[in-house]
């Protein structure tokens, strides 16, 4: 990486005086409230303020959001990964700094990271293979590292294979159309659902070690001079760690698809305003994947440095990154009307490689021993 950080997407937040407790924990912690005009809204699932406080600490604080049990469960995870990460010293410095927590109240407070996102640097097209090694590494440190007691033992949500067969009625009301759209979608396809099936198999069987469970590009921050800070650690817990791996390829996979219809990597050449006959779809997007990858081998070599996988990682990681595809047509479904035909070449891949691990493994280098 080689400029400077800028400013993340950023919305007016949500007024402080509506939630009395954010202020006092600030106080709590010696920090002094807010100065209002210098706050602003992060984007997230959660209530979020970044700004000065009073002390001149610039500080980011945020309130979880949910029910009560998903609240508490994601506050006990964050608190118990802050033990763990006390005992890894090559996490470090690549995490954000908890200052402060209330658990009645769902808030957390960290030291304020002055940093661009990954996805900024995604989208730039910054993120360079030197940053991919990196955060290889410190995903393979992860990985390696002994678990504490207390961690939550318990599979992640997704992927769930009784939403491929019947959705919940308080969830199906709640879904746009794109969604229904999408979910109709997938449990239309008895072979995607077998495979869904078979990942979760192997995924219960697998050997288990701390993950980060919600890896993305987004969840990374970038400090000036390259150094990645990971971040968002309310899914932490003891689980497969191909789910990590296989999150970041898909990010990728998922990057090159949107692609094809822009012209990042064509040179400079100008993208027709055309549409894009099956053919000219299926040749820029290998042609896409094929300038994205590095990235992912990159990755991929970091964390070998690191740790090494178990014999059936492989293919694991390979089903989880297919998976990343179809769970990002579901995030997407949920900003639009109807599904769009980048977003069901993007699920077309993730099917791929899905149902047939072994003929993406190789193209992904997961393969690689070396």
């Amino acid at each position: 990486m080689t400029r400077a950080p800028r400013a993340s997407l950023a919305f007016r937040p949500i007024d402080l005086d509506a939630y009395p407790d954010v202020d006092a924990l600030l106080a709590r912690l010696e920090l002094g409230p807010f100065v209002r005009d210098s706050v602003s809204a992060p984007v997230g699932r959660n209530h979020a303020w970044s700004g000065r406080t009073e002390s001149g600490r610039e500080v980011f604080v945020k309130r979880l959001v949910g029910s009560v049990p998903d609240v508490r469960d994601r506050m006990d995870r964050m608190l118990t990964f802050e033990r763990f990460a006390g005992g890894v010293p090559e996490l470090t410095a690549h995490i954000p700094e908890l200052l402060g927590h209330d658990r009645a109240a769902g808030l957390v407070a960290f030291a304020h990271v002055e940093a661009a996102s990954g996805a900024e640097l995604m989208v730039d097209e910054t993120f360079g293979t030197e940053l991919a090694h990196v955060v290889g590494r410190k995903i393979g440190a992860l990985h390696s590292a002994a678990p504490v007691d207390g961690m939550d033992s318990t599979l992640p949500d997704l992927p769930k294979p009784e939403l491929l067969h019947a959705l919940p009625l308080g969830m199906y009301n709640e879904l746009s159309f794109a969604e229904l759209e999408a979910w109709r979608l997938m449990q239309r396809d008895e072979a995607l659902i077998k495979a869904v099936e078979n990942l979760r198999h192997w995924e219960s069987a697998a050997p288990r070690t701390p993950s980060h469970c919600d890896f993305r590009v987004d969840q990374l921050l970038v400090c000036d001079g390259g150094i990645p800070v990971i971040a968002d650690w309310e899914e932490f817990r003891l689980a497969d760690p191909a789910r990590d791996v296989g999150a970041f390829a898909g990010e990728w996979l998922y990057r090159s698809v949107l692609d094809i219809v822009t012209n990042r990597g064509d040179g400079g050449a100008e993208f027709p305003d055309v549409e894009l006959t099956h053919a000219q779809v299926l040749s820029r997007g290998a042609e896409k994947i094929e300038r994205l990858l590095p990235l992912v081998h990159a990755f991929w070599r970091g964390y070998r440095a690191c740790r090494e996988p178990d014999p059936g990682f492989p293919l694991r990681a390979t089903a989880f990154a297919g998976w990343h595809l179809l769970d990002r047509l579901v995030a997407g479904a949920s900003r639009g009307q109807r599904l769009t035909g980048i977003e069901r070449a993007a699920a077309g891949i993730g099917r791929g490689a899905l149902i047939t691990p072994h003929k993406f493994a190789a193209l992904l280098g997961f393969e690689e021993t070396t």
